[in-house]
């Protein structure tokens, strides 16, 4: 790999003016400026992105951890933030946890070796990685979560409002007359502790509805277990006449094992999801479901993130939360 000291010498300059055609080239004479970057191009030179963080003390690179790369929620938010972090002159480094903390945990090592700006983290389910968190933040390193946060954790974040959602998503099956309301995946500390799972038990306790244990099957909020949480209930002597999915992964999981089972939507189940993904307007009928507005959250995110940098310390701690909207389709009907 060719070094600076390789670009000085062919162009046949100091090392110090090849510096300077990277990083203010303005200052160089035309005709060695254009040896300069000859030389880069001869040599397929890149600059040390770390070296060079480490001896100005100013990176410009974020990290982003997101819950999983494949669903649509977080490919459209790492989008937002991908651009916008560019627009501010920084790149970013991009990993998913699969909700898990073992993996989240080796990313953040990752990214605080690499001597990060910031890091924009949607949080794992278990345990978590709040201490570490809280100490690449004492060392500099701007931390603001996304989509989900860690009990407990001082840190700022951007988050829908999902007990809200999840109020009103019970309200709309209730006043279609349902009663046997199951979602799919109920609270576990490790699988999934998400404000969601936590307010559904409550939303129906606003009816006098209660949760039949059968119905109650932890899970991760993924196509496939979901999918598996779809098939055992709806099996069941005294099956739900409507599936609340908290993810649209976990609304395709359903929606897929129903097909399976040969029952049709609303007719003999009713569906209501989150996240308005594009197979959800196509089927039909459509899919009764919460649209987040997934890139006002990584507006706000990237916004508060580089608050932090600036600021460090100083930066006040806010909590910011957005509403979800219901798009009524017609995948929620009458009970059978």
């Amino acid at each position: 790999m060719a070094t600076i000291h390789d670009v000085a010498r062919l162009a046949g300059v100091s090392t110090t003016t090849a510096k300077r055609a990277i990083r203010a080239p303005s200052k160089l004479a035309p005709d060695t400026l254009r040896r300069v970057r000859e030389a880069i191009e001869a040599l397929e030179y890149e600059p040390d992105q770390v070296a060079s963080a480490l001896r100005s003390g100013q990176s410009t690179t974020i990290g982003l951890v997101i819950g999983s790369i494949v669903e649509p929620f977080f490919a459209e938010l790492t989008r937002t933030i991908v651009h916008d972090a560019r627009d501010r002159g920084f790149s970013v480094i991009i990993a998913d946890n699969e909700y898990r903390d073992d993996v989240e945990a080796a990313h953040l090592r990752t990214f605080y070796g690499n001597r990060v700006a910031g890091v924009i983290l949607r949080s794992a389910f278990g345990n978590g990685n709040l201490d570490y968190v809280l100490r690449m933040q004492r060392g500099g390193v701007a931390v603001v979560e996304v989509d989900y946060f860690v009990p407990g954790s001082p840190l700022s974040h951007v988050m829908l409002d999902n007990s809200g959602a999840v109020h009103e998503g019970v309200d709309h099956l209730v006043a279609h007359g349902h009663r046997r309301i199951a979602a799919l995946s109920s609270y576990h500390p490790v699988l999934n502790p998400d404000e969601r799972v936590q307010a559904f038990p409550e939303a129906m306790a606003r009816y006098g509805l209660t949760l039949p244990d059968e119905y109650q099957r932890p899970a991760r909020p993924t196509e496939w277990e979901a999918h598996a949480n779809t098939l055992a209930v709806m099996q069941l002597d005294s099956p739900p006449s409507a599936l609340f999915a908290t993810t649209g992964s976990m609304a395709r999981g359903a929606y897929r094992a129903l097909r399976e089972l040969g029952l049709r939507v609303p007719h003999d189940v009713s569906l209501l999801a989150f996240d308005d993904y594009p197979w959800m307007e196509v089927v039909t009928p459509g899919v009764d479901t919460f649209a987040q507005p997934v890139a006002e959250i990584g507006h706000a995110a990237v916004r508060l993130l580089f608050e932090r940098v600036r600021a460090g310390a100083e930066a006040p701690v806010e909590r910011l939360r957005f509403p979800a909207r219901l798009i009524k389709r017609g995948s929620v009907g009458p009970p059978p």
